[in-house]
């Protein structure tokens, strides 16, 4: 199939080799998603009753709703990525990213508004104003380039005078970087766009605290934040390091607290229609006709999962592999930035920019091997996840996670069933059948 396009491309120059080469693999990866795809469009589209598994545990209504939600969704997917991939093409051999970030936020705006009031608003997921939209669109672009900007500068400083070596200190300096970030992000970044509080002192706070007690767990804080005003998907992390670790728990989440589970006002009464910024009556009411979130019990064992992959050193593998990745590609990024043909390539004949390279190596030249890793971390993430829901069915908890997942995959629409491959490929997480299944082994009654 490729024969041809390949002796074609053999016989140009190596600087129209190489990007012949990249935008080859580049339209090769595209192809394969899109087969993907379109195997697990087949999935939605043909699978239109409740598996005979989750007969007594799914209606027909919820999977109906689940199945044209997932269609939408990978519709949307593959006309916003064959977008990204022409123009991807286009700013590569043109002005390859002068402007790139407000370049990319603007384009990538109209995909953004359509997912958001099309397709999360049509499914009952979307909480936000047009109004509220947009001033978090920019407010998250202004603390981007607050922290992208003088890092990268920094980060190009460092290459210009490390010399030989400057790839260590290169990778160390990234080292610090994303160790600030995960330190100050829940504290001082993620405060800019959601309101954290403590969670009320009451029995789901005092239980948290027994099983992070139980399992030595150092839980200093736990947290709720109002990620109803956004959208109603529900999460649930925790942060910090060492002796300092704290819960955040999403409102969504919490059956007992979601402001998606509280009734609006009355039609005429003296309440404000509009208790806080970017929430909405009309978009609450789409959801009202369900509970939200799931009980206390459940959530302490989506926290048992949670803490499971502490626990189990999840965490720290996870990152110790992104670091070993780091290593090895600004070591790769050292021994290829000498290679001029590589700027050619891309139309910098008489110049080789630092950043340029940055981006043509990391961007393009390590597409094949970014893919392959992408699919490891893939298969091990579910590997994890397989132990940590094991880790919480040690603790006592197999049937309330059992059931928290079962609520969890209907308040966020997900579908149960999927093609074998493009499970394969792309779930982080095992498919919620297989995670039934293997809690049902041991289950308590």
């Amino acid at each position: 199939m490729w024969a041809p396009l390949l002796d074609a491309l053999w016989a140009l120059p190596l600087e129209k080799r190489i990007f012949g080469a990249v935008l080859l693999f580049s339209w090769t990866v595209y192809l394969w998603e899109t087969f993907l795809a379109q195997r697990q469009r087949r999935v939605y589209r043909t699978t239109t009753h409740v598996p005979k598994e989750l007969g007594q545990i799914m209606d027909s209504e919820t999977f109906e709703k689940s199945r044209l939600y997932q269609l939408d969704k990978s519709t949307f997917s593959f006309w916003s990525g064959l977008y990204s991939e022409t123009e991807g093409t286009i700013t590569q051999s043109l002005v390859f990213l002068f402007l790139a970030t407000l370049f990319s936020a603007l384009t990538g705006l109209p995909w953004s508004l359509y997912n958001t009031f099309v397709i999360e608003e049509k499914h009952g997921f979307n909480q936000q104003t047009l109004g509220f939209f947009m001033k978090d669109a920019i407010k998250k672009f202004v603390v981007t380039q607050c922290i992208l900007l003088p890092v990268t500068s920094l980060l190009l400083y460092i290459i210009k005078i490390g010399g030989d070596y400057f790839f260590i200190y290169a990778w160390l300096f990234t080292l610090v970087v994303s160790l600030v970030l995960v330190t100050i992000y829940a504290d001082y970044i993620a405060p800019l766009f959601d309101k954290f509080i403590p969670l009320p002192e009451g029995t789901l706070k005092e239980e948290i605290e027994v099983m992070a007690k139980n399992i030595d767990f150092p839980l200093t804080k736990v947290y709720v934040v109002e990620g109803s005003k956004r959208s109603s998907h529900s999460n649930a992390y925790f942060y910090g390091f060492f002796k300092n670790k704290r819960i955040v728990l999403f409102d969504t989440l919490l059956e007992e607290y979601s402001m998606l589970n509280k009734e609006p006002p009355e039609e005429g009464s003296l309440e404000s229609p509009k208790s806080e910024e970017g929430e909405s009556p009309e978009t609450k009411a789409k959801v009202r006709n369900k509970k939200q979130g799931c009980k206390n019990e459940e959530v302490l064992a989506v926290l048992g999962h949670e803490l499971g992959h502490w626990k189990l050193g999840h965490t720290v593998k996870n990152i110790i592999i992104s670091q070993m990745n780091s290593f090895l590609c600004f070591f790769l990024f050292a021994v290829l930035i000498g290679q001029k043909e590589l700027f050619a390539a891309f139309g910098f004949y008489d110049t080789q920019p630092t950043l340029i390279g940055l981006m043509i190596i990391f961007q393009f030249i390590f597409s094949p091997y970014n893919e392959v890793l992408s699919f490891c971390l893939t298969v091990l993430s579910r590997r994890f996840e397989f132990q940590a829901d094991a880790f919480a069915k040690k603790l006592g908890k197999a049937k309330d996670l059992y059931s928290a997942l079962i609520k969890l995959n209907k308040d966020n629409l997900g579908f149960p069933v999927s093609d074998w491959l493009f499970s394969m490929w792309h779930y982080s997480h095992p498919p919620l059948l297989e995670r039934l299944q293997a809690l049902q082994d041991s289950k308590q009654d």
